[in-house]
């Protein structure tokens, strides 16, 4: 779940800021994607540490 959210959030962090920097639709797309993934593995790293902490 909090992958999912991570992605989400990530994108549209990444949306926004390739907006605010007046970029086309290439670079919002592109931006929205990247900022996807490095939320996405950060939520997956916060996810494995909870766990382990939680069941270790």
């Amino acid at each position: 779940m909090i992958v999912i959210l991570g992605a989400l959030l990530g994108a549209i962090i990444g949306g926004t800021t390739a907006k605010r920097r007046k970029g086309n639709w290439a670079d919002i797309a592109q931006y929205a994607v990247i900022y996807a993934i490095a939320f996405a593995l950060l939520g997956l790293v916060v996810t494995i540490a909870l766990e382990k902490s939680l069941l270790g």
